[in-house]
């Protein structure tokens, strides 16, 4: 057993921040009962970490002590694995973007997968289940405001809309343009007003 817990570690170690281990990789090592067991103990010994059943992931050691992993690249990660897109949630892009100057409290994002709750280490992250529109173009600013306006909503998206006029490049513009078939009309009239203006 600990040939098998040693194995799976050096896989880990290998493997960068945020990786998700799931037990299927370890099959060739030895029976599902035998890898679930070894995969337990690892994360209840505290050398791996459990965000959600069965998948596991390996903490940050660091001159300061030991962190769980980057919450973004924990997600990203993971969305990679199971094919699904993510974002951020609105209101942490109508923040960035200062539309507004409340910042979440909580870590929430979207996905085009199933809503589920991850832990790592102390803190919750909620991934709520979206429609496609919302998570397009993730690590774009044409994505960001897409969010942000779907946060803030059909009656204060717009008052907020105007403040980004100088921020966007033409290119980001365009980008926007390119989506407006996917949104709903409020959103697309404003930002083809935004577009166009």
């Amino acid at each position: 057993m600990a040939a098998l817990a040693e194995s799976i570690m050096k896989r880990a170690a290998a493997l960068s921040e945020g990786t998700p281990l799931f037990a299927k990789e370890f099959l060739h090592l030895g029976s599902r009962a035998a890898v679930d067991q070894a995969l337990s103990r690892l994360h209840r010994s505290g050398r791996l970490l459990r965000p959600e059943r069965g998948v596991y992931v390996r903490p940050v050691e660091t001159r300061f002590g030991v962190r769980p992993p980057s919450v973004s690249k924990v997600v990203e990660a993971l969305a990679s694995a199971k094919g699904k897109h993510i974002a951020p949630q609105g209101a942490a892009s109508a923040n960035a973007l200062g539309m507004t100057t409340q910042v979440p409290v909580r870590t929430v994002y979207l996905t085009t997968g199933r809503s589920r709750r991850l832990t790592l280490g102390t803190q919750e992250v909620e991934l709520r289940h979206a429609s496609s529109w919302q998570v397009a173009l993730p690590h774009r600013p044409a994505g960001q405001v897409i969010r942000a306006l779907a946060w803030l909503g059909k009656e204060e998206g717009p008052k907020k809309l105007s403040s980004l006029r100088g921020k966007l490049s033409e290119g980001e513009l365009q980008e926007l343009a390119a989506m407006s078939g996917q949104l709903p009309t409020w959103m697309a009239e404003q930002i083809g007003a935004l577009v166009h203006d």
